[in-house]
């Protein structure tokens, strides 16, 4: 049987718009988030220099001490809307936005219904803009409870607050304060020493610490989100193996 390109056309045409742009465009990574999303500190960078495959690219915004409430007033936000529609022309743009390590403060002037209204705003003007936003549940602070032997889980609140937005907003999300309390516990308190920030700091991340946790944003962001992250996806089989097996990279 013979086809001619007139008639493939209806074919063509059938296919929704959405699945031949994501065929087409690569992605731009637009990172919104507190200090363990931001450089210095956060696994931000590392997402964007060892996760990121070649033709895609992004920016940082991760800002040290941002709140839901600090970061907009303070004008990253801004910022992030106005990248959005800077590319979204030659990109897929992706906005991941990661908070609660200070919104969860006495001082921030942010209560969990707070949070949770701003986190909603977020999803919105970003949508509106023309990007697409992923909700990210906070990357666990790495403290131990002496008797249990595990993860303080002291970011609880916040996490089932983040999802709760996702579901209502009907918005991508991963739950990487899940998945890092899960490896954090599966390596135990001495494998964590060369993630901490200055080997003591439990909140931040080193350098190594940022391509570790960064990996495993990617990992989580490809296994439930295959079909638009997966062809946009540096690999490294390598590390992505002892993450999920729970052992020390």
């Amino acid at each position: 049987m013979r086809f001619t390109l007139l008639s493939l056309l209806p074919v063509a045409l059938a296919v929704p718009a959405t699945v031949l742009d994501r065929a087409v465009k690569p992605v731009y990574w637009l990172l919104a988030g507190d200090s363990t999303t931001a450089p210095a500190g956060g696994w931000g960078d590392a997402f964007l220099s060892t996760t990121v495959a070649k033709g895609s690219s992004g920016h940082n915004y991760g800002h040290s001490g941002a709140s839901t409430k600090s970061f907009r007033a303070g004008g990253d936000w801004k910022k992030v809307i106005g990248d959005i529609g800077t590319h979204k022309k030659d990109y897929r743009v992706y906005v991941t936005i990661q908070f609660g390590h200070n919104d969860q403060k006495p001082t921030s002037g942010v209560s969990l219904a707070d949070y949770k209204t701003n986190l909603g705003n977020f999803v919105n003007e970003v949508t509106a803009a023309g990007g697409i936003p992923i909700l990210v549940t906070p990357l666990t602070r790495r403290t131990f409870n002496k008797s249990t032997k595990k993860v303080v889980e002291n970011l609880s609140n916040e996490r089932t607050t983040t999802i709760a937005v996702a579901d209502e907003k009907k918005a991508r999300f991963i739950d990487l304060n899940r998945a890092s309390t899960d490896y954090v516990n599966a390596i135990g308190e001495k494998a964590i020493t060369p993630y901490n920030l200055g080997g003591t700091d439990r909140t931040h991340v080193s350098p190594w610490g940022g391509v570790v946790f960064s990996r495993l944003v990617s990992d989580l962001l490809v296994a439930k989100y295959p079909g638009e992250f997966e062809e946009v996806t540096q690999k490294n089989a390598t590390l992505s193996a002892l993450i999920k097996a729970g052992k020390p990279a």
